[in-house]
């Protein structure tokens, strides 16, 4: 089954998304992009030297999704660790200007997780990171659970963003479920594989499929369901949603139905940070009262949008409409050509018999 949604639609859940809270609880980032030149190697050893000439900051990890659920019109409020260092200030003052709410951030005594990419040419030369990814323990995760408690109090929808640095230890999530679904808050999971099997009453579970196939042991066959509920029992959710590369996506539910996505990329530019604005914008469309296949098909045009970019970008509704209505008419064009060379073809076999 092919899913689609009306542009109509698509335009109310993305009015309705406006003032509905979504709580974010994961692992924020510091993204540092520094852009030049390389002119020569290095005379010290085979490498090339770069002459830096721009260097930009961004957001990344939950940081990103909670940028791109405030840019779509929601409000956001991140719950999440940053050291006390430069990179955590960073963040926090980042996040605040985004207008990301932060009462919920919590000072731990690390680095601020860090990745630095050298770009040259538009080419990533290097990138390195600077982190602790050790799970937070004590009195950090008790602070962690009285900010979660309550961010998830007033939150329409909440995302776990895990990137295992140490935030999403397994009390924080079996907490965060238990009392969303108290409460009947959608819950979207993002998971990486130290708690893959932790996320049991999920809406919707994110893993790419290398992930997923990894944890299970096996591959997944999505055009063979017969064996989706033997996973489903293992992972405890309501929907899995697979992304598939040019394929576009798969979401795949607990009663065996398999909803299909194509892709609606025209141009795959860079595809970092493309998974937290699906994060974001299903989040952000559930919160709305978009069901799980609708918040997975607007979630899809807004990645198409995302990889055109540079970067962890953010995405607008307005980019999404516009994308809706770019595929819409090369879809429309597309079926045309089709029928026009099948009527041809009929014709020409016609005047031949």
């Amino acid at each position: 089954m092919i899913e689609r949604i009306s542009r109509d639609r698509l335009a109310t859940l993305l009015n309705a998304a406006e003032g509905k809270r979504v709580a974010v609880v994961g692992d924020a980032m510091l993204d540092v992009y520094l852009r030049g030149d390389v002119d020569r190697m290095s005379p010290e050893a085979p490498v090339p030297v770069v002459r830096v000439r721009e260097r930009k900051l961004g957001l990344g990890g939950a940081g990103n999704v909670a940028n791109n659920i405030v840019t779509i019109g929601a409000h956001c409020e991140i719950v999440c660790a940053v050291g006390n260092d430069v990179a955590g200030a960073t963040v926090r003052e980042m996040l605040r200007q985004s207008g990301t709410e932060t009462r919920a951030l919590v000072s731990v005594n690390r680095p601020t997780t860090t990745k630095t990419r050298v770009v040259a040419r538009s080419q990533q030369l290097v990138r390195y990171d600077e982190e602790d990814d050790a799970d937070l323990a004590g009195d950090e995760t008790k602070r962690l659970l009285d900010a979660m408690r309550t961010a998830i109090d007033e939150a329409d929808a909440l995302v776990l963003q895990d990137y295992n640095k140490g935030v999403l230890v397994p009390d924080v999530i079996r907490n965060a479920i238990a009392w969303a679904r108290q409460r009947g808050v959608p819950i979207v999971v993002d998971p990486k594989y130290r708690n893959f099997f932790s996320y049991r009453g999920a809406t919707i579970f994110k893993p790419n499929r290398r992930e997923l196939e990894s944890a299970l042991g096996a591959s997944v066959d999505i055009d063979h369901p017969e064996a989706l509920p033997a996973t489903f029992d293992r992972l405890g959710v309501e929907h899995l949603l697979l992304t598939l590369g040019e394929k576009g996506m798969a979401l795949l539910s607990a009663d065996g139905e398999i909803g299909r996505i194509p892709t609606t990329a025209r141009e795959v530019y860079d595809v970092v940070g493309a998974g937290d604005t699906v994060t974001a914008y299903l989040a952000a469309m559930l919160a709305a009262g978009g069901t799980p296949a609708e918040a997975a098909v607007v979630a899809n045009f807004a990645a198409g949008v995302e990889v055109a970019k540079l970067g962890a970008a953010t995405v607008t509704g307005a980019e999404v409409i516009e994308a809706f209505d770019d595929f819409a008419l090369a879809s429309g064009r597309g079926q045309a050509e089709a029928a026009e060379t099948a009527e041809t073809a009929e014709t020409a076999k016609a005047e031949l018999g």
